[in-house]
């Protein structure tokens, strides 16, 4: 990680209570779990996001949630970062993957969007893809199967079971980056 001042933890997701229990919405479920464990609550406003400010291990954290459609969310992102002087580098941005099953977590980092469209606005506000991305699984519902219907489609009662652990491990894994670093915890979430 880079010297910016503060670091930015981002969740992707949909506004709005539709689609507050989607598979899609699952970065901001990770956020939320995030400010619970700090005994934080998200309330204040800024750049269509809603966000808290927290120290973690000495750093300034943001804990942010665009609060604006998923394929527009680079934009808020990209104003927080400008705003605070905060290097790519030094955002983790957590995600639903249709790619890997779901539970499943996997960091990577300085990767294409891969078909996310949450990610690809992110890559084209900056210009750059060097942040750090937390790909939280949702499974794939098979090919010829409605993708859009199962991303914004809500938890089966068997996600539901796994729902607490995967959200747990995906936002340990955010905590474990800010005090290792991305490789450290690549190390150990990626084999998992």
């Amino acid at each position: 990680m880079s010297e910016s001042k503060f670091k930015i933890i981002a969740g992707l997701g949909n506004p709005g209570k539709n689609y507050a229990q989607t598979r899609h919405n699952i970065g901001f479920l990770v956020i939320e779990a995030l400010a619970s464990k700090s005994r934080l609550v998200i309330d204040k406003s800024r750049f269509d996001s809603e966000y808290v400010k927290t120290r973690i291990k000495g750093q300034d954290v943001f804990f942010v949630k665009p609060i604006i459609y998923m394929n527009k969310s680079g934009i808020p992102i990209h104003k927080f970062a400008s705003y605070y002087k905060v290097g790519m580098e030094d955002i983790i941005i957590v995600h639903d993957d249709m790619d890997l099953e779901f539970g499943k977590i996997k960091i990577v980092k300085s990767r294409g969007h891969g078909g996310h469209n949450g990610v690809r606005s992110i890559v084209e506000a900056f210009g750059r893809k060097d942040c750090i991305r937390i790909r939280v699984g949702v499974g794939h519902p098979g090919s010829g199967k409605d993708v859009t219907g199962h991303v914004l489609g809500s938890f089966s009662p068997g996600e539901v079971k796994k729902l607490d652990q995967c959200i747990d491990t995906a936002s340990d894994a955010c905590l474990y980056i800010l005090e290792y670093g991305a490789t450290a915890a690549m190390n150990l979430f990626n084999i998992r």
